[in-house]
């Protein structure tokens, strides 16, 4: 560490979905030898966040989000080698390294995900953030990036490749969490392979990561399925071969198009029947893989014979299985080849917009609002 005097920042506070988000003054706690300190650029919105204000996740209130954050390394402690001041990065979840989860470079489903992502401390319960004076919540996805200064870890943290150089931070920032897991979901998850058909349900950003990644499989037919017109139309110019709404029997057309059923089903809407009869359209060995947020009281109800016999398989997802130091310079590369243009579901909002950039991505008029909080310079 360089500095020792207190790091001030603005940082937009959640108190629930009983009132907007607030911009206020909040102080950084002082770095620990394996944290970085970013100048943030600019932020996702992501569902996840919004999940938090509506207390669907178990993260302690009133907390600074934010989890696709970009910007400017400003300071690192003593043990930091990804990355240096000055250095350009994008910010991702964090994991605890060591656990078997972490140890065979699955650090989605590390052992210890929820101390270092949701309590809203550090792992170790200490604070990141004070707000007059006393300990605010933060450390989302161990970042909590609506804020213009933002505490991240050496296990969080991608420099951006130095090939990439060009590519404005505003527009990198929400590659690390929704565009990572649909991406990941098809091209890690379910490996999908060249030639097979799928369907994707719901067109968010993650449904529209997977079937900008889909196309990068090669997979023959790619299927979009929403209730959102506007979006299907969007889902057909990043790949989809055919897009259906969900409201005109989206399951007996996908039938008729795929007699012999799909080799990937993928649901982003966690909806439970949705996804029983999305799991009904498999061919032999079919993978659905499952990343939507489900109601904690929702099952899932298969045929057992169907299941067993026909060697289908029901898929958890967690950020796309992603591996954080490889996949994310890769995202970037086939960003960079025009085979991953997901600058086209970006709309941008100023950091005091951020209670209008909800509103857009909650109303549908906007797929991915990015936050724009500070400049590169």
């Amino acid at each position: 560490m360089t500095d020792q005097s207190p790091i001030h920042a603005r940082a937009a506070i959640c108190r629930g979905n009983s009132e907007p988000f607030a911009i206020q003054d909040v102080t950084l706690d002082a770095l620990r030898p394996e944290e970085l300190r970013i100048r943030v650029v600019a932020c996702g919105i992501c569902h996840t966040d919004l999940a938090v204000r509506d207390k669907q996740l178990p993260v302690p209130l009133p907390v600074v989000l934010g989890h696709e954050g970009a910007g400017i390394v400003e300071e690192v402690g003593s043990d930091v080698t990804v990355a240096k001041p000055g250095d350009r990065v994008v910010m991702s979840f964090n994991s605890c390294g060591h656990c078997p989860s972490c140890a065979v470079d699955a650090p989605t489903y590390c052992y210890e995900f929820f101390p270092h992502n949701w309590s809203g401390m550090r792992a170790d319960g200490s604070p990141t953030l004070f707000a007059d004076g006393e300990p605010m919540n933060a450390n989302f996805f161990g970042q909590s990036s609506f804020a213009t200064q933002a505490i991240a870890h050496e296990r969080n943290v991608v420099k951006v490749p130095e090939s990439a150089a060009d590519i404005p931070l505003e527009r990198l920032a929400p590659i690390g969490c929704g565009l990572m897991t649909g991406a990941g979901a098809v091209l890690r998850s379910m490996k999908v392979r060249a030639g097979l058909p799928i369907a994707i349900f719901g067109t968010g950003t993650v449904g529209m990561a997977a079937i900008m990644a889909a196309k990068i499989a090669g997979a023959d037919p790619i299927i979009a399925v929403d209730v959102n017109d506007n979006r299907l139309a969007v889902a057909k110019e990043l790949g989809a071969t055919h897009a259906f709404n969900a409201k005109d029997d989206a399951i007996g057309k996908i039938r008729e198009l795929c007699p012999q059923g799909l080799g990937y089903v993928f649901d982003t809407t966690g909806i439970n029947k949705v996804i029983q009869d999305a799991w009904s359209l498999l061919a032999p060995m079919g993978i659905c893989g499952i990343v939507g947020a489900s109601d904690p009281a929702d099952n899932l109800t298969f045929n057992e014979a169907e299941f067993m016999g026909g060697g289908r398989r029901v898929m958890g997802i967690l950020g796309g299985d992603s591996d954080l130091v490889t996949f994310l310079p890769d995202l970037i590369a086939y960003h960079q080849e025009g085979r991953f243009p997901f600058e086209k579901l970006i709309g941008y909002f100023n950091f005091d917009q951020i209670n209008e950039a909800i509103e857009a991505s909650e109303s549908g008029e906007v797929v991915k609002p990015v936050l724009k909080i500070g400049s590169e310079d």
